[in-house]
């Protein structure tokens, strides 16, 4: 009789979190969606595991497999193995939005693992950036609380040596609820007042009324400043109403 998980040991949980890959997903995918390369869905998945809320598109993927990992595949193919493992929930993913113009970007767009320790037991916990982990566990939070979850974009003008220039800058969640909107931040730390600056900065050129939130990793009573509220990751996942604060 097969022990429960939570009796077995660290290196036990490693291989069963890593066989559900093979032995469940990938399985189910290629027998789901007749997967003629199974090879480039592996190679794939590690990327989107290795590169998690980065943007990214199937041409970029495609022609990384080929310079990379010498494998000749065409962006079709990419475009349709990622709808294939968002479709099996190993993956979902995020369009970028602008915020001034009202509209979506049909490309690139961020994926995110949907089981950080999936994620982590595939990468043979080699891999542990906290900034992108932490993002990573927000979206996942959002889209478990009923949030439909964007990636903003907002438009900024900037002057330098007297020459104006456009700069695009992102909004790590653009948030929507029925008539409730929010801007979210994720920082892993902003005690360099420089960092939190540029944290705070695509905040405050949204031009609109909405709520605009910064979630820090450290554990602190929430508080706001220059219309900003400023909130602690644990707060934020222990309390599903602290962005009403």
């Amino acid at each position: 009789m097969p022990l429960v998980l939570s009796k077995r040991t660290d290196a036990e949980k490693v291989d069963y979190l890593k066989s559900l890959f093979t032995e469940v997903y990938f399985k189910d995918i290629i027998e789901r969606y007749n997967i003629e390369l199974p090879d480039v869905l592996s190679e794939l998945t590690d990327d989107l595991c290795s590169s998690m809320g980065s943007l990214t598109n199937a041409s970029k993927i495609a022609n990384a497999l080929n310079l990379i990992k010498k494998i000749k595949i065409s962006s079709v193919t990419i475009s349709n193995y990622l709808e294939y493992i968002i479709e099996s929930f190993l993956f979902s993913n995020a369009k970028r939005y602008d915020v001034k113009g009202k509209k979506y970007f049909e490309y690139p767009s961020k994926y995110y693992c949907t089981d950080i320790g999936l994620r982590n037991a595939r990468l043979k916990f080699r891999q542990q950036e906290e900034t992108h982990i932490m993002e990573n566990i927000i979206y996942n939070e959002l889209l478990s609380r009923g949030y439909l979850v964007d990636v903003g974009v907002v438009e900024i003008v900037e002057t330098k040596e007297g020459h104006k220039a456009k700069k695009q800058c992102e909004i790590d969640f653009v948030v929507n609820k029925g008539s409730k909107k929010y801007y979210i931040q994720s920082a892993l730390n902003v005690s360099d007042p420089d960092k939190l600056q540029n944290e705070i900065r695509p905040l405050k050129k949204t031009n609109d009324f909405f709520k605009k939130i910064l979630i820090v990793k450290t554990s602190m009573k929430a508080w706001t400043d220059d219309g900003i509220l400023h909130l602690g990751l644990y707060e934020f996942l222990l309390n599903e109403g602290s962005l009403e604060q």
